[in-house]
């Protein structure tokens, strides 16, 4: 099977909508969660994403957009892109996103949005976080987003450490038998300086990996968001990635 993995679409329909014209022929494909918040089409995004044979995760954001997270949690900018979201969201769009998990174990993969310890919430950034999360599951591979940046983790078992791999975009990299966390990065709201659409393709045949990025009309998507009065941080942070 060949899997197209995605996460932190946030409501970016021009960057989903070339990510998968660059993937593809693909069999299924996976969201790991962020659907929405931030940009200007949760509606359309959902629509887009429930076109295909799907499994798909619950984020904070979309938590947020459900009115399921205080939101003085966030920032002002996200505060207002969620308060903004639940106005703007349907009640296909607001029944669809109540209904998906924050964590599912596929075969030999864990899927969670954060981590597989705090599923909705927790952020692994560095290997020590990592490491630790190696413990909350079982199989040998979990796939998480949240972070906006692509970065594969490799248990270190021998020294209680991890192993940090960056990713070589466009080379298949085989899973072999260490344990492994990998995010794909962002598609909709990259933050590694690198605007460009994030996502991962899976082949469970091969059992190979590869990191990928795109190209995306983001001026289409920052017109939209001016359109909307979404903060101005918002607008700018994509065209650098951040």
């Amino acid at each position: 099977m060949r899997y197209l993995v995605v996460s932190d679409i946030h409501a970016n329909l021009a960057a989903f909508e070339a990510v998968i014209a660059d993937a593809g022929q693909f069999d299924a494909l996976w969201c790991l969660g962020d659907v929405v918040g931030y940009g200007p089409d949760p509606n359309d995004c959902v629509a887009l994403l429930r076109q295909y044979e799907l499994v798909c995760l619950s984020g904070n954001h979309d938590w947020a957009a459900l009115g399921k997270l205080n939101l003085a949690s966030f920032n002002a900018d996200a505060r207002a892109a969620a308060t903004w979201t639940q106005q703007m969201m349907t009640n296909e769009t607001r029944e669809y996103l109540q209904a998906l998990p924050s964590l599912r174990n596929m075969g030999q993969f864990t899927l969670a949005h954060g981590s597989p310890r705090q599923p909705v919430w927790e952020y692994i950034l560095d290997p020590l976080v990592a490491y630790i999360n190696f413990m909350h599951f079982e199989n040998n591979y979990c796939l998480v987003g949240h972070t906006h940046t692509p970065v594969l983790y490799e248990q270190d078992v021998a020294n209680s450490d991890c192993l940090v791999r960056f990713p070589q975009y466009g080379e298949p990299v085989e899973l072999g038998n260490a344990r492994l966390i990998i995010n794909p990065g962002s598609v909709g709201q990259p933050r590694d300086s690198d605007p460009r659409a994030g996502y991962a393709l899976l082949d469970t045949d091969a059992m190979t990996w590869e990191h990928r990025r795109t190209e995306y009309p983001i001026e289409e998507t920052q017109n939209r968001m001016r359109q909307h009065g979404l903060p101005h941080r918002l607008v700018a942070r994509l065209q650098y990635g951040w």
